[in-house]
């Protein structure tokens, strides 16, 4: 017989922990988590250097390709998510980012009352343990904490002191009153080690006789009883399982797969659903739209002489042993980095209002985003789109639930975003030709080094841009026919039914996308418990 419970989460990814603690506190509340993936136990994890690794290998990480790309010459883009306990949170780069306050005044503006930035603010500062203390804009005393980097790379500081000497403000606190300038990021660390959403809520909950966590089970399809939802099935270990809900299902599984799971159980555009066989519960054709996602590109300087940085060599490779050893012992050194140290946000003209593009300054040659091993020492930096205009879809591939859905950012599909971006490798590469840089001695590498006319670098973008990993939007929030999802996260037309994670952000915020889905999954926790009661 199936096993019932009040709440089935499906994804143990960031909302998907969150959702499983706060629900839990609850003594007289069963709840469910199912995660396709494995414990995060791997040291791969904990170790923030070991983002490196498991950016390149499938295990830990989905590793999805996109369709192929018009916008980059037909290339397929890549697409890492997180195939684990923590979800994304257990591979990323650990950045705490929030975005700007406009985004969230946005979501209200365009229909979602309860989400304007007054009103997640609170769920930011009740996630939050910033160790440099609670004020206007950070909480303490919150599951996630949030941290300078307790051994920066002398690098980056001097990559901040470039910005500054390109005339960009220093901004000390990316989260507070104003996201424009450099500086440092701060992190989600934990005694050097990663903070992922597994290890702050996740892992504390644990023994909570209310809380059943299950591995290795991969959603396959949403039960329903007329347009009601009560129960998932999953596969595990080659068998179907069961599990029934008395109160709600929550999707959780990302702005990839929450959309391939709705679709999977009768839940989309009818006629696509039709041509694959699937019988059809509930048309909703905004299920797999309006997909979106920061686009990246990286140029990387070669600098052999300055072997603190970290590269393929005989001294690379002795510092990686005595790093090693330096943290399994301390939990400190050079492996406590999560490469991408400091960054900023800055404008790509003076038209615009806000920042519109962000930098990552990475303490490595960062080729490929990484994907490709080269030897020597070097740095890199990104620059990303924050707020683009072009819109793709996820849609299926098979009725097969095993099978990986369709992926089409449609990047660059809006010729405006191709010009921001042209302006950022600009803006970008006059900071990297600082005083404060070149005294590195770093050289630019072929790849974007002939790159000098704006067809040239609009080029140079098609050939070697890619995802920074931050999908949203294909269940969007709001109140039109196009979307999915209302205000409290129901799925509109169905009941006993939410999506909660950055799938239903009907506008992507202007940053890395971790923190704002822990809000959300926080918020989301007071509408289900309030709902729960009636209220």
């Amino acid at each position: 017989m199936a096993q019932e419970f009040d709440y089935v989460v499906i994804g143990g990814g960031s909302a998907g922990c969150v959702l499983a603690s706060r629900l839990s506190e609850d003594p007289s509340v069963q709840v469910v988590l199912l995660e396709a993936g494995a414990a995060d136990t791997s040291v791969l994890i904990h170790c923030p250097a070991g983002l490196a690794l498991m950016a390149k290998q499938k295990g830990l990480n989905w590793g999805f390709e996109t369709v192929p790309q018009p916008g980059l010459g037909g290339r397929r883009g890549y697409q890492p998510r997180g195939k684990v306990l923590g979800g994304s949170s257990s591979i990323n780069a650990m950045i705490y980012l929030r975005g700007q306050q406009a985004d969230y005044d946005g979501w209200a503006t365009e229909g979602n009352p309860g989400w304007s930035f007054d009103e997640v603010l609170p769920y930011f500062k009740r996630a939050e343990h910033n160790t440099r203390g609670a004020d206007a804009w950070h909480g303490t005393g919150g599951p996630l904490q949030v941290q300078d980097l307790s051994q920066p790379n002398r690098c980056s500081a001097l990559f901040v002191d470039a910005a500054r000497q390109a005339g960009h403000a220093l901004n000390p606190d990316f989260n507070g009153a104003s996201q424009e300038g450099v500086g440092p990021y701060q992190v989600t660390h934990r005694n050097g080690e990663r903070c992922s959403a597994a290890k702050a809520y996740l892992t504390p909950a644990l023994g909570r006789s209310n809380l059943t966590v299950i591995t290795g089970a991969q959603a396959s399809r949403i039960v329903f009883e007329g347009r009601h939802a009560v129960g998932v099935e999953y596969l595990q270990g080659g068998s179907t399982q069961r599990v029934m809900a008395r109160a709600e299902v929550l999707l959780a599984a990302g702005a990839l797969q929450s959309p391939q799971l709705l679709m999977l159980s009768g839940v989309g555009p009818a006629a696509k659903l039709n041509a694959l066989g699937i019988p059809v519960l509930h048309n909703l054709p905004g299920v797999g739209a309006n997909l979106h996602d920061h686009v990246d590109v990286v140029q990387v300087m070669d600098a052999p002489r300055v072997t603190e940085l970290f590269g393929l060599s005989f001294a690379g490779l002795r510092n990686a042993v005595g790093g090693i050893l330096e943290w399994r012992k301390h939990r400190s050194g050079m492996l406590t980095t999560n490469f991408a140290e400091a960054g900023g946000f800055i404008r790509s003209s003076l038209q615009q209002t806000a920042p519109d593009l962000q930098l990552h300054f990475v303490i490595g040659k960062l080729v490929n985003h990484g994907r490709t091993t080269v030897f020597g020492h070097g740095y890199s930096c990104h620059v990303c789109l924050l707020n683009p205009e072009s819109r793709g879809s996820v849609t299926l591939a098979s009725a097969d639930p095993m099978a990986a859905p369709l992926i089409d950012p449609a990047f660059f599909t809006a010729a405006a975003d191709l010009d921001r971006m042209v302006a950022g490798v600009k803006l970008m590469r006059h900071i990297l030709k600082q005083p404060a840089l070149t005294g590195l001695g770093g050289r630019e590498l072929a790849s974007s080094a002939g790159a000098r006319t704006d067809e040239q670098i609009a080029a140079f973008i098609r050939q070697y841009a890619d995802t920074i990993y931050h999908p949203v939007g294909t269940c969007r929030m709001g109140p039109g026919p196009g979307d999915v999802v209302d205000a409290r996260l129901q799925v509109q037309g169905l009941q006993g039914l939410r999506v909660v994670d950055a799938s239903i952000m009907p506008r992507i915020t202007s940053g890395n996308t971790n923190a704002p889905t822990i809000m959300i999954a926080e918020k989301a926790s007071d509408l289900i418990k309030a709902a729960a009661r009636g209220a």
